[in-house]
């Protein structure tokens, strides 16, 4: 998983390292500017939710054990 934002003109998702082995229920995330971008795995065409930085910030210092 990347440690921080890494811009680029096309998403590069990644999944999160909590994923472990069970890949049927899992999002990705991929770090654009200004925010992050989540989706689901199993539907990589479908939509997408966009989280501007500081509310992804704030969401992941949140989660218990993140």
């Amino acid at each position: 998983m990347p440690t921080g934002p890494q811009i680029a003109s096309e998403p590069e998702w990644f999944k999160s390292s909590y994923s472990g082995a069970n890949t049927t229920e899992c999002v990705e995330c991929a770090y654009v500017s200004g925010a992050a971008l989540i989706r689901d795995s199993k539907d990589t065409g479908g939509p997408i939710v966009y989280v501007g930085f500081e509310a992804w910030r704030r969401f992941v210092g949140a989660a218990p054990g993140l």
